[in-house]
């Protein structure tokens, strides 16, 4: 699906999801974390995104947070977050990951 564009977001906009990626930049010559926002505006999907800086200064792995679901039947959006509930998750999920990625393929931490 293909979203407007948009300049901004405000914290209590309601909004469908935000994802921290890694991409290349507009100019193609490094690759950068943005955080993208779809929000809601005029009863129709918006993506805003923010540049966090460069990719390989972000430790953390990249993650998508939804805050809304698409009803099928009806094609209508039911959001369940605002802009600023996803960005407090984000700034906590870049502090405090939910898990070790090691523990899933079973390396000991301490061997590591």
């Amino acid at each position: 699906m293909i979203y407007q564009g948009t300049t901004y977001a405000l914290k209590d906009e309601p909004c469908l999801g935000l994802y921290e990626l890694n991409l290349k930049s507009p100019d193609q010559r490094s690759r950068r974390r943005y955080q993208i926002l779809t929000v809601i505006r005029n009863d129709k999907p918006a993506e805003f995104r923010k540049d966090l800086g460069l990719a390989k200064k972000i430790k953390v792995d990249q993650f998508r947070i939804p805050g809304g679901v698409r009803d099928e039947a009806t094609g209508r959006f039911e959001v369940l977050h605002t802009v600023g509930e996803l960005q407090d998750i984000a700034d906590y999920l870049r502090i405090k990951p939910l898990f070790d990625k090691r523990e899933l393929v079973g390396v000991n931490k301490v061997n590591v």
